[in-house]
């Protein structure tokens, strides 16, 4: 295994729908820019689709990967991933849904040290369980970046999940506010979220990330902050983007 040291970095919430897998992608497409190696996990089990919005076939994933390891039989990381390109690798999820409840959560803690021996930077997509595969993940991992939208029952259930939080006394984690996912719904002021939520909004994403043609991009496989406009037509964004990783790398650069 590689001596390298990564950071990981869970993004999750508390309701489906709000944006996650894509800007997963976006970030490790800013993170390239930085020249850092970049895993994402697809720990959505039983509906990732990490592997299919960069058109890339597989024939092991992360199922494969725990069994592996809990069997001794692990070896290289790379006998299990996809590539994207020189920087960003995808460990997927299960083709079989069947496999997700059989995958051991004993084997989670060390998928994702394996992960950060290899890459500078890992990034982990789930769904919003609060089950015990995504609690081992959660606790294991250097960051939560937790992703919500201005929508009253997401901003709802994220308050709930933060106060689970606060009384776990876990405090690794940060808020992105995702504009671009509803960008004609503005219920709340940022005040008032930040109120709503009882705690500070780290990161906003604006509406000039909303494409109408994203299906589109994900159908063709295309990561949009890899184009190199990105960081001058969405320069907010690309922006917020570069904050997330700068800090999640304890670095200041901005």
């Amino acid at each position: 295994m590689s001596l390298n040291k990564g950071k990981s970095l869970c993004m999750f919430s508390a309701k489906g729908g709000v944006g996650k897998s894509v800007n997963i992608l976006n970030l490790a497409g800013v993170c390239e820019h930085l020249d850092k190696k970049v895993l994402i996990i697809d720990f959505d089990l039983y509906s990732g689709s990490i592997a299919t919005y960069v058109n890339k076939k597989f024939k092991k994933s992360v199922y494969d990967l725990a069994e592996d390891v809990l069997n001794n039989r692990f070896t290289v990381i790379k006998d299990y991933v996809v590539s994207v390109d020189d920087y960003i690798d995808v460990l997927p999820a299960p083709k079989d849904p069947r496999d997700a409840g059989k995958l051991d959560v004993r084997t989670i803690p060390d998928i994702i040290k394996i992960a950060e021996g290899y890459y500078d930077i890992v990034l982990i997509d789930t769904n919003h369980a609060l089950n015990d595969i995504n609690l081992f993940i959660l606790e294991n991992v250097s960051e939560v970046l937790f992703m919500t939208t201005n929508d009253p029952l997401d901003l709802k259930s994220l308050r709930s999940l933060i106060a689970i939080f606060k009384d776990l006394e876990i405090t690794n984690y940060k808020v992105l506010l995702n504009n671009s996912r509803d960008p004609f719904k503005s219920y709340f002021s940022l005040y008032d979220i930040k109120h709503i939520l009882k705690t500070n909004i780290d990161y906003t994403l604006s509406v000039d990330m909303f494409l109408k043609d994203m299906e589109k991009y994900i159908m063709d496989g295309i990561i949009i902050s890899l184009d190199k406009k990105f960081s001058s037509v969405m320069s907010k964004d690309y922006q917020t983007f570069l904050v997330i990783a700068t800090d999640l790398l304890g670095g200041d650069k901005k």
